[in-house]
């Protein structure tokens, strides 16, 4: 199998400024994965994903890195979503993100959607590696197909430490060669739009989330460790970010 395509490693580190602030000491675009610092609000640094390419295409390889030191705070979004596309090479594409917060840091990673595309092929890997002390915000949102399209084949792998203890662990696998059963009531159901939040805060260690139902297609779920995960599914994009907004909102501000 032919398996030639783009290999880009794209690197974000965020440090206090000593004034109060947040620094970016490494700020480095690879490829079609452009990083560009914004206006941050308060002590807070921002930065933007701007995809310079289409793409991920098959037989790509790319990577995001995002470290964050103690007592800075980072808040990382995408410009646009990211269209997984089936491209000239064979194979399947893969996009991973690797993310490290020490004690207290707070990271907040907020991309725009990932949509699955006909004929495509991707493996998209998360893993959140936090110190006892740190923050996190992280959400993922998964679209199959693009408005009366069916999807491609896309395998998604979410995982969280904290101090060295995995308290989640979840892989899902969506469209033509997934697993049965994707589709069926005991995953999606039908349904084209899935996704999670996974809040990390130290105050959960002594006021911990309850398992709950957020009203139809969503939940939240006490994880061990200071963590709760709300799990979403929607027809579409929209309603699944207004089910994650409207679950973001019931955690209060992040400093609590």
């Amino acid at each position: 199998m032919n398996t030639a395509g783009v290999r880009a490693v794209a690197r974000v580190r965020a440090c206090p400024d000593g004034r109060g602030g947040t620094c970016l000491p490494v700020l480095e675009s690879d490829g079609p994965l452009a990083l560009r610092r914004t206006r941050g609000r308060g002590t807070e640094a921002q930065v933007l994903l701007v995809g310079a390419m289409s793409g991920p295409l098959g037989g790509d390889r790319l990577a995001v890195r995002a470290d964050v030191r103690p007592g800075a705070r980072l808040r990382v979004g995408s410009a646009a979503a990211t269209l997984a596309l089936p491209g000239q090479q064979a194979g399947e594409a893969r996009y991973d993100v690797r993310l490290t917060v020490a004690d207290g840091g707070e990271l907040h990673w907020l991309p725009e959607q990932l949509v699955s595309v006909r004929g495509s092929e991707l493996l998209v890997t998360t893993r959140a590696d936090l110190d006892r002390g740190a923050r996190l915000v992280l959400r993922e949102e998964q679209v199959l197909g693009r408005a009366g399209e069916e999807p491609g084949r896309l395998t998604s792998r979410l995982t969280v430490r904290i101090a060295g203890r995995t308290v989640l662990d979840q892989q899902l696998a969506c469209g033509p060669g997934a697993p049965g059963g994707w589709d069926g009531p005991a995953v999606l159901g039908g349904l084209r739009a899935v996704g999670q939040l996974v809040v990390v805060r130290p105050g959960f260690e002594d006021k911990p989330v309850t398992a709950r139902a957020l009203g139809e297609g969503a939940a939240v779920l006490p994880l061990p460790g200071p963590a709760a995960l709300v799990t979403a599914v929607a027809p579409d994009a929209l309603r699944l970010r207004r089910l994650l907004d409207g679950a973001s909102a019931l955690f209060g501000p992040a400093s609590d």
